[in-house]
């Protein structure tokens, strides 16, 4: 098993309210020519956690940090007309974020958490992730 020290936590990218399922965005990873989904997890608007890229791989989403991390991805993460990210969470969703943090603590030890956003120039998640309480 690789070691894992970190979190990051993304969105989808996509309009608030529309019910994303995490077959379609492995589906657009794989058009991009990748060998699979790059997050770890999907929660998906109902709050259901799925299961993307095996843990035991390295994921494909945050360049120079997927080594020692787990990819998590909301759906979610813009407003209805695409023109700006917002934090679409639906509470379902918050509350599995937490549940599968939480799950992964237990399993993996003190890991710290992290937005997308950290690493990068981007709004991804959408959502200050030091604010929350992680």
């Amino acid at each position: 098993m690789r070691p894992i020290n970190k979190l990051i936590i993304h969105c989808s990218a996509t309009p608030e309210g529309r019910d994303v399922k995490t077959k379609e965005i492995k589906k657009w990873h794989l058009s991009n020519g990748w060998a699979d989904i790059g997050y770890h997890y999907v929660i998906e608007l109902d709050g259901e956690v799925v299961e993307g890229r095996p843990v035991e791989l390295v994921g494909a989403h945050c360049v120079g940090q997927n080594k020692f991390s787990i990819g998590i991805c909301y759906v979610g993460g813009m407003n209805k007309s695409m023109s700006k990210p917002k934090d679409t969470r639906t509470e379902e969703q918050k509350e599995s974020i937490i549940e599968l943090i939480k799950k992964l603590r237990g399993h993996y030890g003190d890991l710290t958490i992290h937005g997308h956003n950290e690493y990068y120039n981007k709004a991804c998640p959408s959502f200050d992730v030091a604010n929350e309480g992680y």
